[in-house]
């Protein structure tokens, strides 16, 4: 029998009303366990907890905060190989990718442990005499955050910890489809220094946890990593109590390869960009804006590493390509391959169901030419190991097809030209840019976030969080 995993609420492990099974998208007779669903009345219960623990929280010594970050992340790092394996074993993601994933977890957990320390506030003179005046950031207060799927620990790290660091409580909700990688990091927190009720754990279905977390007025701001549909909803549902919101929505990134390319580069980057974590990113490559003159080049050698690409299950190590998520997105997928197709787009590679000798969701990784920027299938985002190639006349064509979409999260150039790249960062509509490199890979250092409807709200990660997750006091002083 499949252990039962129980939500954290005011510091108790507590059972819902029912269980749902974690299902392995590589194995689907694999189940990793039984986690417990949570009714409306425990989120209510959750953020009263939060809203007990956060006074004690923020009031916290700053050395306090620092070590409890710090042990989470030391902690996260030490077992990045255990509980990487069970996060690309519920996620799907290669074991390479998975371990790495819960390792940049703890990266982020040690990084906002110094932000503690880096809290720095303003001392101005007033413009009346004798007034001085004190401008400094406190906690915003209770913090709701809903994680997606694609990345169950690493996007749920990157707003916890510095929800944390800055003096906040936290109730959390991860995706229900991978419950077991956010259960595992919020045992870690629980086991810290932290008040009970600072972390609270709520799993479940949108239509019940997350629904009662976005039209509740019980919390000061809410940061959601999801869909654009669902994301227009968070915003309109938040906007009604006034409660502060963040959103990172859909993306449809752009990777454009100039005739001047070095062409094992661009394929390695549109490898690297499209088709790792099985094309399951937000930051995905999913639009290759080729130009001319190296078009067909360019297709061959890319179409050649496809085809020689490993599908298979997520924990053997030889695997380069894991299954979908689960069936729902697989025959999304095949949708949009189907779709863009009957739109006159040619399947150059992929797109196959594959057999890696165990029930899973496996699709080869797939790679579509003759389509043009007009087509579906280059302006909704399909999430999976498909990309399809635009050509361009020149770098012009290139950027007007790059800026040619509702989104701006991503976009990529590979060119030998300084003029080109340097171009292409003040052009490119779009909140990360880079430059011989793949558009998904970002560091938890600096701002993440994009433009458009892509991302609402301030930046995350970096010193760019605070201002999401803090608020500004300003204090007049007569001497």
């Amino acid at each position: 029998m499949a252990a039962i995993y129980r939500n954290l609420i005011g510091g108790e492990w507590q059972e819902g009303d029912r269980t749902v099974a974690n299902i392995n998208p590589s194995d689907t007779e694999d189940t990793i366990g039984h986690y417990a669903q949570a009714t409306a009345a425990q989120v209510s219960e959750a953020f009263a907890a939060a809203r007990r623990a956060q006074p004690e929280w923020s009031g916290a010594g700053l050395e306090r905060r620092h070590q409890a970050l710090m042990n989470a992340g030391a902690e996260l790092m030490a077992r990045s190989s255990e509980l990487g394996r069970e996060l690309s074993r519920e996620e799907g993601k290669p074991l390479a990718e998975g371990v790495g994933e819960v390792y940049r977890a703890g990266q982020f957990f040690q990084y906002y442990a110094a932000e503690v320390h880096r809290q720095f506030g303003e001392t101005v003179d007033s413009v009346r005499p004798g007034i001085e005046i004190d401008i400094r950031r406190e906690p915003v207060g209770v913090v709701g955050v809903i994680s997606p799927w694609n990345f169950p620990m690493a996007t749920a790290a990157w707003k916890i910890a510095p929800a944390l660091a800055f003096g906040n409580a936290v109730v959390f909700k991860p995706a229900n489809l991978v419950p077991a990688s956010a259960w595992a990091m919020v045992e870690v927190l629980q086991r810290q220094d932290l008040p009970a009720g600072a972390i609270n754990l709520v799993m479940g279905s949108g239509q019940v946890v997350g629904e009662a977390m976005i039209n509740s007025s019980d919390i000061d701001a809410l940061s959601f990593t999801g869909s654009q549909d669902v994301g227009r909803r968070v915003a309109s549902a938040t906007a009604a109590n006034l409660v502060r919101c963040q959103l990172e929505m859909g993306s449809k990134n752009a990777l454009v390869v100039m005739d001047d390319a070095d062409l094992d580069l661009a394929v390695q980057a549109a490898v690297a960009g499209g088709y790792s974590g099985t094309g399951q990113k937000c930051t995905a490559s999913s639009r290759l804006v080729v130009h001319a003159a190296v078009h067909d080049a360019f297709v061959e050698r890319l179409a050649e590493r496809l085809a020689a690409m490993r599908v298979g299950d997520a924990l053997d190590q030889a695997t380069e390509v894991g299954p979908l998520a689960d069936a729902t997105q697989l025959d999304s997928v095949e949708g949009y391959i189907r779709l863009a197709e009957s739109e006159g787009a040619r399947r150059v590679v992929g797109g196959e169901r594959v057999d890696a000798g165990k029930p899973g969701y496996y699709l080869s990784p797939c790679l579509l030419t003759g389509t043009d920027n007009r087509m579906r299938i280059n302006q909704e985002e399909a999430f999976g190991p498909l990309a399809a190639v635009i050509r361009v006349e020149d770098f012009d064509h290139a950027m007007r097809v790059v800026n040619d979409t509702v989104f701006g999260l991503t976009a990529g150039i590979v060119t030998n030209s300084l003029h080109h790249a340097g171009r292409f960062r003040r052009e490119a509509v779009a909140g990360c840019v880079m430059v011989n490199l793949p558009t998904a890979g970002t560091d938890y250092h600096v701002p993440f976030g994009g433009r458009r409807t892509s991302s609402f709200g301030p930046r995350e990660q970096g010193q760019y969080a605070r201002e999401f997750y803090t608020t500004v006091k300003t204090s007049y002083i007569r001497s």
